[in-house]
């Protein structure tokens, strides 16, 4: 019999376990969550301003060959509280469940983001009407 003690390499799995900090949306006026990093609806970075039809026509393309700016809007899954997309509105004002305040829009045709990138189905909150929390 082999008396050593066997030598368990570590699992990469074990060293990757440490939780990354989980992000949680909440309504700016009342607190209250309206959603989390799992129900954001990721989309790619358009072109900027040269995807937007009136930018086009004025032919400035300086200010077209700038990064595109920071999305101001994040994208999100419908979820049960939106009351408005479960009432069968095709388009519509997305409110808060709380304190009614408007937190976005959705469209189940789509809308475009500032950065210029298409969403569709899109249910957007606008950033500067949610607070992002770490947990």
């Amino acid at each position: 019999m082999n008396s050593q003690p066997q030598m368990v390499s570590p699992d990469i799995s074990d060293m990757e376990s440490e939780p990354k900090p989980q992000m949680i949306y909440r309504c700016k006026k009342c607190r209250r969550i309206v959603a989390s990093q799992e129900h954001v609806v990721p989309h790619e970075r358009g072109e900027g301003q040269k995807c937007f039809k009136w930018r086009k026509r004025t032919g400035n393309h300086r200010e077209a060959d700038k990064e595109p700016p920071e999305c101001s809007s994040i994208f999100v899954e419908p979820m049960k509280w939106m009351e408005s997309v479960h009432e069968g509105s095709v388009e519509e004002k997305i409110q808060c469940m709380g304190c009614k305040a408007r937190l976005g829009s959705f469209n189940w045709a789509g809308m475009q983001c500032n950065c210029g990138a298409w969403v569709n189905p899109a249910f957007q909150l606008h950033k500067n009407r949610i607070d992002e929390c770490q947990i």
